[in-house]
């Protein structure tokens, strides 16, 4: 490390050479073995790959030394890595074979060739399956962190990230939250000095000093057993519950971003050969043997056994089974449960926030597991329109405000469900749902598919949606169900009633998958007459509100109270409306049938127009011979035009749907 380097560091600096306390809690030359195989994996890759054999690989020449960190680790620890930890998840239990399994996409590979090299996963192992975007791991590992301070476990989770990716905003969010709990978790950031082709020194902001320097610490990791001499203590400290950590660990990238860049066009030839004279493993081979630990001749046995067995692990991971077209669909979801009785209480006047509120509270009685998280949601406010009153007075260790941070809330509600809990998790808003998008869609709906099962994520994120309550404006009325539905491997709940509201949310608690539940604010506190007995409601149920034979109207959430209001105004019309109540999946069957019978289908959604809920309703029926040639007159859709909603009333409801559109649209199929 240069003089410079120290003063871009004013922290609690490790330069090599200083005196510390050996770790021998592993063999040495086992982890040499492992550098090896790892790096002797990554060549033969490389290899493989220029002839034309697989379709991609990102390399971690270089990062080896990252095996040190996983020999230290203990059963019940996570590892939430990223794709340069090869080394790391060798050393953490992953066979050589298996990875040679993932390069070529096999169907016996732990995500079943779904996901690119490099991106490792293993329930059995805790490592925790890597997303391409780096740092969208580190949320996730806060919430399963989070779960073993709940369960008074002594273990820690350990995050990797690139250095390019500190300047994500997952990064400091997963930081904050980790520092506010006081989490068991250490984030490890692996700073080889380049994003791709970019030099990040100008854009790292522990070289930038944006961190107090008592949070982080840096170590020139090139060094095995430097590395471990003072990761030994912080993993220890952070079990004890001392809180989290962050290490700066210092590594050379020796090879290319990956198989698709030639680092030789932006970095100079002499950093690129100072860098090769800096090889861990070559650097680290030498000092065992001067120090004794072995001998020259034992360690050229060790490389020819390496070196035998990966090109044996290669060539029989090749003439493996390739994955099959009928595998697409497997994992996406698990299988359907049956719904379960509701615990509610009917033949009563309810509201929707009443009705959601008294499953909520019987769910906290009823499962330990379940944890609630949210802006605002704890007395005495109870969420910003009351639907968790009283439940943290009641249940003050699983009912919990959160920052106002959605990513937060997202990501830690989805490594929470990874490990088994299961979170109900609110967001204020529906429209505030941005920052949190990173973690919906490629954490929320891909985790079980990408992982062929292995992991699951039974989480419920709940949020007030859409307009009719005037004031709402941009930011609060929102109706956007279409951005949800268009995500694989998450479910789409829009209720209308206080007992379908109860009943689907208690389904949702119950299923083995997430659930993105939108509430229609305006209807919070309509007092509705609850069914003396509340049916269980399944995913992709439909109800038939009104039976009719005329006209079919299909709608959800705030537009069934206009529906409704159409039908009263045209009496002489027998209109069967039909409640949607889910939108993904949606029932297909009932509409169709009720189209068969009417002729006729109007469409009525909050939604904008485009790419929506109710033109893939238009369009499946329409697409289908058996319902097409059934119809009488084109189906109508009445929807928001692609604009937002604006503030002012008269702004708001020339936007929205209203009781004359739905009726002209009614006319017009019947004059057709």
């Amino acid at each position: 490390m240069t003089k410079q380097d120290a003063t871009v560091f004013p922290t609690r600096l490790m330069i090599p050479g200083r005196s510390r306390r050996r770790v021998d809690t592993f063999d040495r030359v086992e982890l040499l073995k492992t550098m090896f195989l790892s790096r002797e994996g990554d060549r033969r890759e490389g290899v493989l790959h220029r002839q034309g054999k697989g379709w991609f690989q990102v390399s971690g020449i270089g990062h080896e030394p990252m095996a040190a960190l996983t020999m230290l680790m203990k059963k019940g620890d996570y590892l939430c890595p990223y794709y340069r930890d090869r080394a790391a998840v060798l050393a953490r239990g992953v066979s050589n074979l298996d990875l040679a399994r993932a390069y070529f996409a096999k169907k016996s590979s732990s995500s079943g060739g779904r996901q690119m090299p490099g991106h490792y996963s293993d329930r059995e192992k805790n490592i925790w399956s890597v997303p391409t975007p780096t740092g969208a791991n580190l949320l996730p590992a806060c919430g399963i962190a989070w779960s073993m301070q709940l369960a008074k476990r002594e273990n820690v989770v350990v995050a990797t990230i690139g250095d390019a990716s500190t300047r994500q905003g997952e990064f400091y969010e997963a930081i904050a939250f980790a520092t506010e709990r006081k989490l068991p978790v250490v984030f490890v950031v692996e700073d080889n000095n380049y994003g791709i082709s970019t030099n990040t020194t100008k854009f790292n902001p522990f070289k930038l000093n944006l961190f107090n320097p008592g949070i982080f610490t840096h170590i020139d990791a090139r060094d095995p057993d430097l590395f471990a001499d003072h990761l030994e203590p912080i993993l220890s400290q952070a079990r004890a519950g001392g809180g989290p950590a962050v290490v700066v660990a210092e590594f050379d990238r020796i090879c290319s971003h990956t198989c698709s860049d030639d680092q030789r066009v932006y970095r100079p030839k002499a950093e690129i050969e100072a860098m090769n004279l800096r090889d861990p493993i070559e650097v680290y081979s030498k000092k065992l043997i001067k120090s004794g630990a072995m001998s020259e001749t034992r360690w050229q046995q060790i490389k020819h056994r390496i070196e035998v067995q990966v090109d044996q692990e290669y060539q029989a991971a090749e003439a493996e089974e390739d994955p099959a077209d009928c595998d697409l669909m497997d994992h996406l979801l698990a299988p359907t449960k049956a719904a379960q009785d509701v615990p509610l209480a009917g033949g009563r006047t309810w509201r929707m926030v009443d009705a959601v509120n008294a499953v909520f509270r019987h769910r906290l009685k009823t499962d330990p597991r379940t944890v609630f998280f949210g802006e605002d949601i704890e007395a005495p406010k109870g969420g910003v329109f009351g639907l968790t009153d009283e439940l943290s007075t009641e249940y003050p260790t699983r009912v919990h405000n959160s920052p106002l941070a959605e990513a937060t809330i997202a990501g830690v509600g989805i490594g929470m469900a990874s490990v088994g809990l299961k979170p109900v998790f609110e967001m204020q808003f529906v429209d505030f749902v941005g920052p949190a998008m990173n973690q919906i869609c490629q954490n929320l709906g891909t985790l079980r598919w990408r992982t062929k099962g292995q992991w699951k994520c039974p989480v419920v994120f709940y949020a007030p949606y859409g307009a009719y309550l005037p004031g709402g404006s941009i930011w609060h009325s929102q109706a956007n169900e279409s951005v949800f539905a268009h995500l694989s491997g998450m479910r789409v709940v829009v209720p209308s009633t206080p007992e379908d509201a109860a009943a689907l949310m208690w389904t949702a608690m119950h299923a083995d998958d997430p659930t993105v539940f939108l509430m229609p604010k305006h209807l919070f506190r309509k007092r509705v007459m609850v069914p003396d007995v509340v049916p269980a409601v399944g995913f992709g149920q439909a109800k038939i509100s009104q039976a009719g034979e005329d006209v079919t109207i299909v709608s959800w959430g705030n537009c069934m109270e206009i529906a409704f209001e159409a039908a009263e105004a045209l009496p002489d019309v027998s209109i069967e409306i039909i409640d949607l109540r889910t939108v993904q999946p949606w029932d297909e069957k009932t509409v169709k049938q009720s189209v068969k019978k009417t002729g006729r289908l109007v469409v009525v959604q909050e939604d904008g127009r485009s790419c929506s809920v109710g033109q893939m309703i238009v369009s499946e029926v329409v697409n289908d011979e058996s319902c097409f040639y059934d119809l009488v007159s084109s189906p109508q859709l009445i929807s928001k035009p692609d604009v937002p909603i604006g503030f002012n009333p008269v702004i708001e409801y020339s936007a929205l749907p209203s009781v004359a559109d739905v009726i002209k649209s009614i006319k017009l199929t019947l004059e057709q």
